[in-house]
């Protein structure tokens, strides 16, 4: 059954390309890849036209939210896609997501027809009518591999060639984008319920892999969003 609802603690790191090697290396044994390899991702953001939510994002409150229409892959307008609403408190998050279409997700954005009547479609349908006016304004995409713990709720993800763009924000158009990085540094994510096993904190000890803070559409609306108006 697809998770439709999570909360976790997240960790982020930014590696060199010869420590995610290294990483790769010594989490054989303890982690395993799953079952769809690397994926390209691809995330559509939805924001205020005066970019409400990500400005507020940046100034790292103890609360933020965002709203996402994610991909795997090159969708069409019959691919299944997946409406992610995702909060943050406390360093603790939250996310909700429901699978609907690139048509059915527009209307629903757009104030038309609610995506259904349960629990998680109220608390979107409550974000959207809170902030009124939702349009896209950043499509950030990268090729991410997933590793998994078999016997834990541990979860860690390699994204490669993380890269976004402020035109063409459609998940049908293409994958291509501007890299955020131009020396193979990759973004890692670490995802989890409880306390951080004592071997992985070795691991990332040896590997002198320190905690980074990193938000892929936050540096985008830095770099290039920034006194600009969403259409």
């Amino acid at each position: 059954m697809a998770i439709t609802v999570m909360q976790r603690v997240e960790m982020k790191y930014l590696l060199t390309a010869a420590q995610t090697e290294f990483l790769r290396e010594h989490l054989d044994g303890y982690m395993a890849a799953d079952n769809y390899g690397k994926t390209t991702i691809a995330s559509l953001y939805y924001d205020t036209p005066n970019f409400r939510l990500i400005r507020t994002s940046v100034e790292k409150p103890l609360f933020k939210e965002k709203m996402r229409l994610r991909a795997y892959g090159l969708a069409d307008a019959s691919s299944p896609v997946f409406l992610e609403m995702k909060r943050k408190a406390y360093d603790v998050v939250y996310k909700r997501r429901v699978q609907t279409t690139i048509p059915q997700a527009e209307r629903f954005l757009s104030g038309g027809e609610d995506l259904g009547e349960g629990q998680i479609d109220r608390e979107m349908t409550a974000f959207r009518d809170y902030y009124k006016t939702l349009v896209p304004t950043c499509l950030i995409l990268y090729d991410r591999t997933a590793y998994f713990a078999p016997d834990g709720d541990l979860r860690l993800t390699i994204d490669e060639c993380p890269r976004y763009r402020t035109d063409r924000l459609t998940l049908t158009d293409s994958l291509d984008g501007t890299p955020f990085f131009e020396d193979g540094q990759t973004i890692v994510e670490i995802k989890l319920e409880g306390a951080m096993p004592l071997w992985l904190a070795r691991i990332l000890s040896a590997g002198k892999i320190k905690k980074s803070s990193f938000s892929k559409y936050g540096e985008a609306y830095s770099r290039c969003l920034v006194g600009a108006k969403a259409v």
